[in-house]
């Protein structure tokens, strides 16, 4: 994916990139234990400010394909979502990954972000597919791929150790 900036509006949000003032607020709504848990390990608990500042940094690498979007309600970065090219014999895919801090869930939010960074990633034409695995706990985020069009196509039994826990992990794909 091309390096241009890019802005998206919803309803409620406008996702766009990272930036070293947005610090603060994404410290303070990505350390929560709740967005934690349906997270891979390379996103810390507790998250701090070092934490922010390094992931704003593995943005600005050179080498990153990752697109990532902050989503910023009234100037306040309260989230992310963001699509990750894949490599190899995967290259015409991408996975979808995103996180909400908890006060601004069960809003809808996320769908309309979703739907928006889908849409975003489709517009490329060499995209074929975009994925996202999701804990077998996380039902909302199931629903929330479920509305923006994406299919269950299997469950990885036992795949996912999380939070002293080994649990299934749901399979999700949408394609052109």
């Amino acid at each position: 994916m091309s390096r241009e900036i890019v802005t998206l509006e919803v309803d409620g949000a406008l996702l766009r990139p990272l930036r070293e003032s947005d610090v603060d607020s994404i410290t303070r709504h990505a350390n929560d234990r709740d967005v934690w848990r349906n997270l891979r390990d390379a996103f810390p608990h507790p998250y701090g400010p070092d934490d922010a500042r390094k992931f704003l940094a593995m943005q600005a690498e050179p080498s990153s394909t990752a697109r990532v979007f902050g989503i910023d309600v009234g100037g306040t970065i309260v989230g992310a979502c963001g699509l990750h090219p894949q490599p190899d014999v995967y290259a015409r895919s991408a996975e979808i990954g995103y996180w909400l801090g908890s006060a601004f869930h069960g809003r809808g939010l996320m769908t309309k972000v979703v739907r928006a960074v889908t849409e975003f990633g489709f517009g490329h034409e060499w995209m074929e597919r975009i994925y996202a695995s999701v804990f077998e706990w996380n039902p909302a985020s199931m629903r929330v791929l479920e509305k923006c069009g994406y299919v269950r196509e299997g469950v990885l039994r036992k795949s996912v150790f999380k939070d002293g826990q080994l649990i299934d992990a749901a399979l999700y794909a949408r394609v052109r």
